[in-house]
């Protein structure tokens, strides 16, 4: 009973939360000192330094994961990123992704990196382009196994002027019958709402997903602003 304890709360905390760390050229000086990350943009969190685990050197605003050829359901995600306004478009944003596959696990592939294994091979980056515009294509992500979290899709946004990323509310899917109204209201909306309608072409889901820059995030300096 402990162990899955344990497991259960493992997973739990994956659902709520996402990565942070500090970040100088793409090297990680990693704390868990609490006083410390009260001053991170964000507060900090557990395992953030895997986001630079290869990441590559030049990043694009559309990315497509292995996850687009294997066998399950294409999914496009698609959105803008704003600064707080919610008007100005944000250029040059890095925002790293991960999610499950078809089964609902994090997997491996032989040519994964081990340090990033956690993460899984569904993981990728994009950039914002010049109107703050990014675009994933991989497949839609199936809930973890016998259990009751909605499925969903991290992300991790670095902004150019800030030392660390910080994460946003998971994209989360409005037809998903786990997503309840008690999980709804428990969303932070981290970085905006999560949740996502989809609409399907050529079998294709397509995800709208918007990100506004510091939107309920701690220690953002556009709040003070």
């Amino acid at each position: 009973m402990k162990m899955k304890h344990q497991y259960y709360c493992l997973i739990v905390l994956l659902f709520l939360t996402s990565c942070n760390k500090n970040h100088k050229d793409f090297k990680q000086t990693y704390t868990n000192n609490p006083e410390k990350s009260m001053t991170l943009v964000g507060g900090g969190c557990d395992g953030c330094e895997i986001m630079y685990k290869g990441i590559p050197k030049t990043i694009a605003a559309i990315d497509t994961s292995a996850g687009w050829n294997e066998r399950g359901q294409k999914l496009v995600v698609k959105g803008t990123v704003y600064q707080l306004d919610s008007k100005t478009t944000a250029q040059n944003v890095i925002i790293y992704y991960w999610h499950t596959d078809s089964n609902g696990l994090y997997s491996q592939k032989k040519e994964s990196k081990n340090n990033a294994a956690i993460h899984g091979y569904l993981r990728g980056w994009v950039k914002t382009d010049a109107s703050g515009n990014y675009a994933i294509h991989t497949l839609r992500p199936a809930p973890y196994p016998k259990e009751t979290l909605p499925a969903h899709i991290h992300f991790s946004v670095k902004e150019l002027n800030l030392q660390n990323e910080y994460y946003t509310d998971d994209l989360v899917f409005d037809d998903d019958t786990l997503l309840t109204n008690e999980k709804r209201i428990a969303l932070e909306k981290r970085g905006g709402s999560g949740i996502v309608k989809v609409t399907t072409s050529n079998d294709v889901q397509i995800a709208i997903h918007n990100i506004i820059l510091g939107r309920n995030i701690p220690n953002h300096p556009a709040i003070n602003k």
